[in-house]
């Protein structure tokens, strides 16, 4: 079966349980965690994830409202992307 990928990046100022609430979202939608990449720069969280939804019957749009949720509770800026948005908009 192919993989249905996702880019989920996420800014914020640097607080305990970013990556817990993320990660326990998206566990809990049956979406696998593929890669992650995160750092803390001059006090700023920063976390690009790569997920994939393929066993997931949630869409983009249905994830993106509920991590809208998480966003807005921790003061982060959230966003989801399909893979190929992000490689078009990442193109060399």
């Amino acid at each position: 079966m192919p993989k249905y990928l996702v880019f989920i990046t996420v800014i914020g100022k640097d607080q305990k349980g970013i990556i817990a609430r993320i990660s326990n979202a998206v566990y809990t939608h049956n979406i696998n965690i593929e890669d992650l990449n995160q750092k803390v720069m001059e006090g700023y969280f920063v976390m690009t994830m790569l997920a994939d939804m393929s066993d997931s019957s949630m869409t983009i749009p249905e994830l993106k409202k509920e991590l809208s949720i998480i966003e807005k509770e921790m003061g982060l800026s959230i966003q989801v992307q399909h893979e190929d948005i992000f490689k078009a908009m990442h193109r060399v």
